[in-house]
């Protein structure tokens, strides 16, 4: 008797609140929770995979918000799929093909997909994405208090425990002047041998970011993160064109189209590569390639995910060859609650990407019952 292939019998998807360690600071929002859109798969043979559907300070950052990833999961992409195949590529290709935009709850689909079928082959989902090369990332942490004395002993703290070493500031809330003297008093203490970088989230116009890099560079700043609005890849091109300080594009990031605009533009020396910005494991995948192909760095990002879709990244980031900037995949330890049965491992300033199959972590569903909204979870069912 020929075994049939598993479809996708169960889609439940829910919302969890879990409180930060302390306020987050970016230049569009202050985030003091973050609001997890979880997604769990049960397909026809019994495999479970779980995902994860994650923004920053809702919708401050982009046009997807957790609440929205899980009504259009419930209401349109879970219809869609149930049913149907539960291979990853085959359920991405259907996605792609009947929804529009919507990368983020695409992804979280997506990514509980690639872990059930990690599970049914016995393989890491790293094994179903590429050849994994690297079996931990290197990974930052974002100083985002605001406080300059608390960031520095914040940092200090971190390299003495030898957690991290490399630290991103988030700017672009206060005056230019302010901001960069905050970079400079971080900089001067933790010393020549860490590297400073800054995240600007869009917030600068042309003029401001023009002198704003130049400011930066005098103080030792290594990377400016896309300081422009993400449509404004001219503007971008202009400032990789100064060759002061690395210029990175994250927002403007949004899958191979937006990738393949950067890269024939000259717009960026650095792309963060984010799985729910670029729809998916996959699609980020093809960006990564493209990046590398055309000499282009690389870095690997987060929307501030849990351990979850943390995990989901790490198992690609750990199959690209070059990963010259390191990942900032730290969001689990700005959480206050864990959600797996076993925390993920942060030693010697990197996160070790598991090899048991699938993503390699089990999630701790009574924790996650508890974290969760109380409206009833909502279930979508085959039948």
């Amino acid at each position: 008797m020929v075994e049939q292939p598993a479809t996708i019998a169960r889609i439940e998807t829910m919302l969890v609140d879990v409180p930060t360690i302390r306020p987050h600071k970016l230049a569009m929002a202050v985030m003091h929770c973050q609001v997890l859109c979880l997604v769990k798969i049960t397909c026809s043979d019994g495999v479970v995979g779980w995902g994860e559907g994650t923004t920053i300070g809702g919708l401050a950052y982009g046009p997807e918000s957790p609440e929205s990833i899980k009504v259009n999961i419930d209401s349109y992409l879970a219809p869609l799929l149930i049913g149907q195949s539960a291979d990853p590529f085959a359920a991405s290709a259907r996605m792609a093909a009947h929804i529009a935009g919507n990368n983020f709850a695409r992804c979280a689909v997506e990514t509980a997909l690639f872990d059930a079928q990690g599970k049914r082959q016995g393989v890491p989902v790293s094994d179903l994405l590429g050849t994994r090369v690297r079996d931990a990332v290197p990974v930052l942490w974002v100083l985002a208090s605001g406080d300059t004395a608390a960031d520095i002993a914040e940092a200090e703290d971190m390299i003495a425990r030898r957690r991290h070493n490399v630290f991103k500031l988030k700017i672009g809330r206060r005056e230019l002047a302010e901001d960069v003297a905050h970079v400079a008093r971080i900089k001067r203490a933790l010393g020549d041998a860490i590297s400073i970088r800054v995240d600007v989230n869009m917030a600068w116009d042309r003029h401001t970011a023009m002198r704003g890099i130049a400011m930066l560079a005098d103080v030792g700043c290594d990377l400016v993160e896309q300081p422009l609005v993400n449509h404004d890849v001219a503007g971008m091109a202009e400032l990789k064109a100064q060759g002061k300080i690395a210029i990175m594009a994250d927002e403007s990031l949004t899958g191979p189209v937006s990738a393949q605009a950067f890269i024939d533009a000259d717009a960026a020396d650095v792309f963060a590569v984010k799985i729910e910005q670029s729809a998916g494991l996959i699609a980020a995948g093809r960006v990564g390639a493209m990046a590398d192909a055309a000499g282009t760095a690389l870095y690997g990002g987060t929307m501030l995910e849990s351990a979850i879709g943390s995990i989901a990244a790490a198992q690609l980031f750990c199959t690209f060859p070059n990963l010259q900037w390191g990942t900032e995949l730290f969001a689990p330890l700005l959480l206050t609650q864990e959600i797996l049965t076993t925390p993920l491992t942060y030693r010697d300033f990197a996160l070790e990407v598991p090899q048991a199959p699938g993503l390699g972590i089990t999630p701790d569903e009574v924790a996650i019952a508890r974290l969760a909204r109380g409206a009833p979870t909502r279930t979508i069912t085959h039948g």
